[in-house]
């Protein structure tokens, strides 16, 4: 996934691109800068985890566990798997869910269950091997998470903040793996404020 990022982007013809990975897409964020690191700005990374990181073989458990529950509950499953099931994450994930339908045309295409099993096997062959040396990532990195995330547990957030040596780590609370859709207003001011400095 990350060579065909890098292919994309330089096909594009672009020199130099900030990245934003959010999960999964923050795992290929972290080995775009590995690869091609002058390709490569200040990157920002969300409800992620590095390279072999606590607790992320789990996901697949937890997706599909999560799953089962919104459709025992006629719900949305990322109601569980993004927000907490306190009565502000609850919130959260309802107006969340309302947003993410508000645009009628050109929205992308639902995932299908081959591509999602595809990208749970990714994450978790990520949770088996060893550790990255992220110490040799000079680059300004922006790390984001929920202060509850059951699918990248928060702890590697904390992690990956102490092994980049020029790192900024803010957790929200009371969120979980969706913390910057919870925090969306905020987290879209910290963004910007990280990437203009």
């Amino acid at each position: 996934m990350a060579t065909d990022t890098i292919a994309c982007i330089k096909k594009l013809g672009l020199k130099k691109v900030d990245l934003l990975g959010f999960s999964l897409g923050g795992m290929v964020s972290q080995e775009i800068v590995l690869q091609e690191p002058q390709l490569v700005n200040k990157v920002i990374l969300a409800g992620t985890g590095p390279r072999g990181g606590k607790g992320m073989n789990k996901v697949t458990k937890i997706t599909y566990y999560d799953i089962f529950r919104g459709y025992l509950t006629f719900r949305d499953p990322k109601f569980y798997l993004f927000f907490t099931q306190t009565p502000n994450g609850k919130n959260a994930a309802h107006q969340f869910l309302k947003r993410i339908k508000e645009r009628t045309i050109n929205r992308d295409t639902e995932i299908s269950i081959s591509t999602m099993n595809k990208q749970l096997k990714a994450i978790h062959a990520w949770s088996l091997e060893m550790p990255a040396d992220l110490s040799q990532i000079k680059h300004e990195i922006f790390v984001v998470n929920g202060d509850y995330d059951r699918m990248v547990p928060t702890p590697n957030s904390y992690d990956m903040a102490k092994r980049f040596p020029n790192a900024e780590l803010i957790i929200y609370p009371d969120s979980g793996h969706g913390g910057i859709f919870q925090n969306h207003e905020i987290f879209v001011k910290q963004a910007l404020a990280f990437l203009s400095k």
